[in-house]
């Protein structure tokens, strides 16, 4: 047993599925689809044009408008997903007790839409025309700056960039942090904006994403035969990390503990993975490890799943060989089946759905798998959610470059 253990005591998000944490695991448990026709640019020339959109999102709930102008949407994101979180933990920060509180935020790419603004002010006015704030308005370190400026907050103040892992990564850090004793409450998670024009060409170069356009809500098709790509969706999420003695004195509410973290490197390729899985299956390995549990011990993983043919018999031969017996009675779904990718913020948005299925006793299903791929061949929850006795949860994560991490969660009693 860990010295310092580390409890979840507050959750926000902001996702294409809904913006309160109860609306968007209702959502993801039901199905429901936040994918569709993207509708801020003309998409006419793009080979996709669908995306997960977040809806229903007014900047200044959070934010003053002097701030949301100078800022790119991926911090708004942030910013109010990290609001939530405190809001929902009932933690009080004060001028006492802001050095023992850090925040770690990140995001994969971050002000992408900022960038893109300022330089094509650069292009039509000149130099002269670039914002002052393009800079501070754009870079990825920025939502945990402003998180910790608004909530007076002095301890760590971190942002961890691995691409699509980002957020698991500062979830997993954050909570050594603590266990380490630089902290006794962290802040941690991701956010992200990417479906802007240059984003969107880019991935559509790189033949990565789904052109089911016809067809927005059955697009993300994780472990399907008929998959055809990941969908880049929009949204943030925060967890608050805090040591079990110091949630217990404050009367927190506790949902789960964070009991394991892995990480590894494929060192195979920029963006594939290896067949064999094997950069995953040390990710798991070393969470696994790290929680001090048996592979049988873990009832549930939330796959990072993202709907790519490599993608996901990848991961799924990498779970395999990571549980070993214990894979034939693991659930496994995706819930960028519902979500589409987050990307940076994929692995705190379902690292709180794991969290919730640990709660609720339920675990969300891999939507729009209708055709299982026989080279997938676990219990992947297909299409309805399932009432089941959730103990311990892992959510993956993996990134561009070959970066992977793994989160463990436990039932809190």
């Amino acid at each position: 047993m860990k010295e310092r253990r580390v409890v979840i005591t507050g959750m926000g998000i902001v996702s294409p599925v809904g913006n309160r944490l109860d609306e968007a695991w209702n959502n993801v448990c039901e199905g429901v689809s936040g994918i569709q026709l993207i509708e801020d640019f003309d998409t006419s020339t793009f080979a996709t044009q669908i995306g997960g959109i977040v809806q229903n999102f007014d900047a200044s709930d959070y934010m003053p408008p002097k701030d949301i102008r100078k800022t790119d949407p991926f911090i708004h994101y942030g910013i109010a997903a990290s609001v939530e979180a405190i809001k929902h933990s009932g933690l009080e920060i004060t001028a006492e007790n802001g050095h023992e509180i850090g925040v770690a935020m990140g995001a994969g790419i971050g002000g992408i839409k900022t960038i893109e603004d300022n330089h094509n002010k650069f292009v039509t006015g000149g130099a002269r025309k670039v914002s002052p704030f393009f800079i501070p308005g754009s870079i990825i370190n920025m939502t945990s700056g402003y998180v910790s400026i608004y909530q007076h907050i002095t301890g760590p103040n971190v942002s961890i960039v691995t691409a699509c892992a980002t957020s698991s990564h500062c979830i997993g850090f954050a909570g050594r942090m603590i266990e380490h004793g630089d902290a006794e409450v962290m802040l941690a998670g991701g956010s992200e904006y990417a479906t802007t024009p240059l984003a969107m060409g880019g991935f559509c170069s790189a033949k990565a994403m789904s052109t089911r356009n016809d067809d927005p809500t059955r697009a993300s098709r994780p472990f399907d035969v008929d998959r055809d790509g990941f969908v880049l969706g929009n949204g943030a999420g925060c967890v608050v990390l805090e040591e079990l003695e110091h949630a217990k004195a404050r009367g927190a509410t506790i949902y789960a503990e964070l009991i394991g973290f892995g990480m590894s490197g494929d060192a195979y390729h920029i963006t594939a993975p290896p067949a064999d899985g094997e950069g995953a299956r040390k990710a798991m390995a070393a969470a696994i490890r790290d929680a001090g549990i048996d592979p049988g011990d873990v009832d549930y993983v939330n796959a990072h799943g993202t709907s790519t043919p490599a993608g996901d018999i990848g991961e799924s031969v990498g779970i395999r060989r990571a549980f070993g017996a214990a894979a034939d009675s693991l659930m496994v779904s995706s819930t960028k089946s519902s979500t589409g990718h987050l990307l940076g913020a994929a692995g705190v948005a379902e690292g709180i759905f794991c969290i919730q299925a640990l709660c609720n006793q339920v675990v969300p299903p891999t939507s729009n798998l209708d055709n299982q791929d026989p080279a997938c061949d676990l219990d992947y929850v297909a299409n309805e959610a399932r009432d089941a006795n959730v103990r311990i949860a892992l959510s993956n994560s993996f990134g561009f470059g070959g970066t992977n991490g793994s989160l463990i969660f436990r039932a809190f009693d």
